[in-house]
């Protein structure tokens, strides 16, 4: 079986590549984040703890004693999907937490 001849499709030039240059400027642009305020953190002991990973670790604690009640209540048995359950309330305590921390909760 002979080769066919690429046509040019493999390798295209930088001219035709141009156009999605100012739409990955412009998307680059969102990638921002928090330049202009900083990022929310905390002191605790002497050292700065963003406050992201304050609140994960606030929303494990949460899901670890929801386990606990559960366990302790007899829901563990009743309850189904319990690992689901316990991740949702703790990450809605994280989340509540986040957004206390940063104001914007009420």
């Amino acid at each position: 079986m002979p080769l066919k001849p690429n046509h040019g499709r493999a390798c295209t030039p930088i001219v035709h590549r141009t156009p999605t240059l100012p739409a990955a400027l412009a998307l680059s642009l969102s990638l921002q984040g928090c330049t202009l305020r900083g990022a929310p953190s905390y002191e605790i002991f002497g050292a700065y703890f963003p406050l992201w990973l304050l609140s994960a670790v606030v929303g494990l604690v949460g899901a670890l004693i929801a386990h606990r009640i559960f366990v302790s209540t007899g829901w563990a048995q009743i309850v189904p999907f319990q690992l689901s359950v316990c991740v949702a309330i703790g990450l809605t305590v994280c989340v509540l937490f986040w957004l206390s921390g940063t104001g914007q909760l009420l």
